[in-house]
């Protein structure tokens, strides 16, 4: 039997969940599967609540949580990791949009040596103002990062336990568990899913969520590139800056001194020079860049861990230690 568990942030999801979790077990039994499935209500204002109790009294495998108000999907997920202690942890919404019989396509794709299998919604049944902005967002979440995934907002991922050891998420970042987890050194896989129409309710996400994700984008890109070294980032932007604009003052005043010694020329005068704002502009704005990039590397180098500097995948055994006497001697050549 394969452990597995399944964690299911869940909000306003009342009138899905027994059919979801009817699915599960028909899956889990077909696949010779033992389940384990953690439900979160995220605050849900419907009767969300109320069913999953009831569906905890009917399955000891099932652990429902409740959170106070509505924390995000980040903070949900977090929660199911948490208490999830299966080598293998799935992920997926509670809406019914994901099937539950496409797990075993990303156990199998497992299997094969990657650490996380991200699911691909090949056929997706949403309307088009979703689908079109969606497939922007993935085409520039792949140039930016490096990592490219057909579908980087497809809640239906598993993942290797280990996973969740090293990779922390917050706010939004949730979608970019892949991104995170690359830059860690854990592989990335995908595989096509099917994905359903939705039955009940309506979607949670709005335009809004595009605009959020641009943000986090940027917000991914520093913490995977420059987390741990913000001054090469900051203080490179700073000094070029810093730099362009001294070259600029330094060439505005020889002009200023060399107009005076010269009757025949113009004199210039640096008050109506665009060109002196500019300067100063890089200037001060390069100064200020070094400034909070030598901020961020104290900062870093006072809260970093041993264990964001590097990720292992494996050890040998320590095995049993020789002596120095039980090693065969050095031949001598005469």
């Amino acid at each position: 039997m394969t452990p597995l568990t399944i964690v299911l942030p869940i909000f306003n999801e009342a009138e899905s969940l027994v059919a979801l979790w009817r699915e599960l077990q028909s899956m889990a039994e077909a696949n010779d599967y033992r389940l384990r499935i953690v439900m979160i209500d995220d605050g849900s204002t419907d009767e969300t609540w109320q069913v999953i109790s009831q569906l905890a009294n009917n399955d000891p495998l099932l652990l429902g949580i409740r959170f106070r108000r509505n924390f995000g999907k980040a903070a949900a997920l977090t929660a199911g990791f948490d208490v999830a202690e299966d080598a293998l942890i799935a992920t997926m919404d509670a809406d019914l949009q994901d099937d539950p019989a496409e797990l075993p396509l990303l156990v199998a794709k497992l299997e094969q040596g990657v650490d996380v299998v991200s699911g691909w919604k090949i056929d997706r049944q949403d309307p088009w103002h979703k689908t079109l902005p969606s497939k922007v967002f993935n085409k520039l979440v792949g140039w930016i990062t490096g990592v490219r995934l057909h579908d980087h907002n497809c809640g239906f991922k598993l993942y290797r336990r280990e996973v969740f050891n090293e990779v922390r998420i917050y706010g939004e970042l949730h979608r970019f568990i892949p991104v995170l987890a690359a830059a860690r050194g854990f592989k990335i896989a995908e595989v096509p899913v099917n994905h359903r129409a939705r039955r009940h309710g309506k979607s949670k996400y709005g335009v809004t969520r595009i605009l959020k994700g641009l943000l986090d984008l940027l917000t991914v890109k520093f913490i995977t590139g420059f987390g741990q070294r913000p001054q090469h980032l900051l203080g490179a932007t700073g000094l070029v800056a810093f730099l362009v604009g001294t070259l600029l003052l330094a060439y505005l005043a020889a002009m200023w001194c060399i107009t005076r010694l010269l009757p025949s020329m113009a004199p210039l005068h640096l008050h109506q020079t665009a060109l002196l704002y500019y300067s100063l502009a890089g200037f001060l704005i390069g100064g200020q860049f070094l400034s909070i990039g030598l901020l961020g590397e104290m900062m870093t180098s006072f809260l970093i861990r041993k264990a964001d500097l590097f990720s292992i995948a494996e050890h040998t055994s320590p095995g049993e230690k020789k002596s120095l006497g039980a090693l065969p001697p050095v031949s001598e050549t005469k």
